[in-house]
């Protein structure tokens, strides 16, 4: 009995002793990944001041304005030309529930932006208040133009391109980690793909 007990205490100090092991290398594994998260965003963020100007500009691309008025004026080019009207139709959808997912993680996850955490991190622009993670500029404008790539391969010479470089530009400007740019894209991109799935 005693034998019993002793074999049952000591599978359990293992499995005790494997847990700990598990949740100490887990958050080694997430340290790591925000240091490395953090140093990408300090070489991206320390632009030269026309650098940071210039996408100033770019970043409104993946802004709330131009996202609706870009479904809005497509909707309009699909009146005339109706092979357009499908594509359109997946990227409203796939811009309006990504946004709803996005503000659904946004406020679970709560991270707070990079200028206001990390020292030293150049804000220019307008100081968002609101949480981090993932990025609403890069879940908007990769929502509208993953439709048009997937359907029409070719125009992912311009969009791909046009697309990381919102992303990129909400580092520049100190308004969100690179992690939140990532994130942001693949759920436009998962987002797309069941609308495209299902609808």
């Amino acid at each position: 009995m005693e034998l019993v007990e002793a074999l049952h205490t000591e599978n359990i100090m293992k499995l005790t002793y494997q847990y700990r092991e598990g949740v100490d290398g887990m958050d080694n594994m997430l340290t790591r990944f925000r240091h490395a998260d953090d140093k990408l965003f300090y070489r991206i963020n320390g632009s030269k001041e026309l650098y940071r100007s210039f996408f100033g500009y770019v970043t409104h691309l993946g802004g709330a304005r131009f996202s609706v008025g870009s479904i809005f004026i497509l909707f309009f080019l699909g009146q005339y030309y109706s092979w357009l009207m499908d594509t359109v139709i997946a990227a409203a959808v796939s811009l309006i529930i990504s946004h709803i997912l996005m503000m659904l993680l946004k406020k679970g996850v709560k991270r707070i932006r990079p200028y206001m955490t990390l020292p030293g991190a150049i804000i220019h622009g307008y100081p968002f208040k609101d949480h981090s993670f993932p990025s609403g500029h890069s879940t908007a404008i990769f929502s509208i133009t993953i439709p048009f790539m997937i359907h029409y391969p070719i125009t992912m010479l311009v969009l791909f391109p046009l697309s990381w470089l919102v992303g990129y530009s909400r580092v520049v400007l100190g308004v969100h980690y690179p992690s939140d740019v990532l994130a942001g894209a693949f759920l436009a991109f998962a987002t797309t793909m069941m609308v495209i799935l299902f609808i």
